[in-house]
């Protein structure tokens, strides 16, 4: 356990590192189109898990590399490739990441984006023509103290594809697109069950108090969880009793507990929740209750400003009380367990003291007499107990 490395969000770095990654592989992004692969494939780009390096390690083509790195070119142009997005949504930052490219990295990298309906083929034929995200700029080393090149960007429109330009050649290990998944609810009628809070359908971590080993917004990645690290976890707490005690319904008496804040992809009332604790069999939470609410875009303003420490318009409200967990299993919770009155558009997960949870669903119908806005929060801010 001790060897797994933090997710908190360090002092310095940029505030939509909180935000999905659209492009990742395991949200369904893929590369179409490579201009050269010759020593490592495009596709790596888009890995969940961080670069590594093994230095013994070669193929027939030259030293493997756990990223896209091209040939040094020898005729006239540029490299680049073409990234379909696994979730279409909006924009906030990406970061390309040159790790353990120091002598191959790319020197100046560019992004292009486009909105691409299905049969769009034409403008796939003409992407140097798309929309500038990030205009042409110097790359730093895959040192470990240079190796994050973050832009963050203010573009409006949903995209679906990226277009990214190496100038001229070289290496790039990761490129992560973070941002808030936006799905065409006009398609979705008040009888369809969706999942409200997935990352496909615009679901988006606002805020949590811990997230030593994995962020909580991979609980609403696609399908079942592959690990531990594909889940939130967070530290063990220091304030638990030196003697654990529980109460009349098997629940551990504890002082602290752990929580995140999450924004539902549509407004809508909620009919069944899962929880899933897939993996964590030694480190799942005792129990957890889940609170909900209905936010203006300048009430969830409001609280991130506040850190979510206080409820000033006493908004919250628990739909789920206190239910004991199992390690490794699937908990569904609907009918009378729910406290349900009315649509809400906020949720916020409470686990005691502390532990995992690999995914969270939040089955329900959406609220057309809700106007869907897209919010756009202020900030992100770790706090920490």
């Amino acid at each position: 356990m001790a060897d797994r490395k933090a997710l908190e969000l360090i002092s310095g770095q940029p505030d939509f590192l909180q935000f999905n990654d659209l492009a990742c592989e395991t949200a369904g992004g893929k590369v179409i189109f490579a201009t050269d692969e010759w020593f490592a494939p495009a596709r790596n780009l888009l890995k969940q898990e961080p670069p590594e390096f093994i230095a013994s390690a070669f193929t027939e083509y030259g030293k493997w590399m756990d990223g896209w790195e091209t040939r040094r070119k020898r005729r006239p142009g540029h490299d680049w490739c073409i990234i379909q997005l696994g979730v279409p949504g909006i924009i906030h930052g990406l970061d390309v990441d040159t790790s353990f490219f120091t002598g191959n990295y790319s020197p100046f990298v560019s992004v292009q984006a486009a909105s691409l309906g299905i049969g769009d083929s034409v403008a796939m034929l003409h992407s140097e023509l798309w929309e500038e995200l990030i205009p042409v700029t110097e790359l730093k080393p895959g040192y470990y103290d240079t190796c994050h090149n973050y832009f963050s960007t203010t573009y409006p429109s949903r995209v679906t594809h990226l277009r990214l330009n190496m100038y001229p050649d070289g290496g790039i290990a990761r490129l992560r697109v973070y941002g808030v998944g936006q799905k065409d609810w006009s398609c979705v009628t008040t009888k369809d069950e969706v999942d409200l809070v997935a990352l496909v359908n615009g679901g988006v971590c606002l805020g949590y108090s811990d997230a030593h080993y994995g962020h909580p917004r991979n609980m609403i990645g696609l399908g079942r969880s592959a690990n531990m690290g594909d889940g939130w976890e967070t530290a063990r707490r220091l304030d638990r009793p030196k003697i654990l005690e529980v109460d009349v319904n098997g629940i551990l008496q504890v002082p602290g507990y752990e929580w995140a804040v999450l924004r539902l992809g549509h407004p809508g009332v909620i009919s069944q929740i899962e929880i899933d604790t897939n993996h964590f069999k030694g480190n799942f939470p005792d129990s957890c209750k889940i609170e909900a609410c209905l936010l203006t875009p300048e009430e969830e303003r409001e609280y991130i400003s506040g850190r979510w420490s206080s409820d000033p318009g006493k908004k919250w409200r628990v739909i789920l009380p206190p239910q004991k967990l199992k390690a490794h299993h699937r908990h569904f919770y609907s009918g009378d367990l729910l406290a349900l009155s009315g649509p809400v558009s906020h949720m916020r997960l409470v686990i005691a003291p502390d532990g995992g949870v690999s995914r969270l669903r939040l089955w329900g119908h959406s609220d057309k007499g809700l106007l869907l806005t897209l919010f756009r929060p202020l900030c992100f801010r770790t706090i920490h107990k």
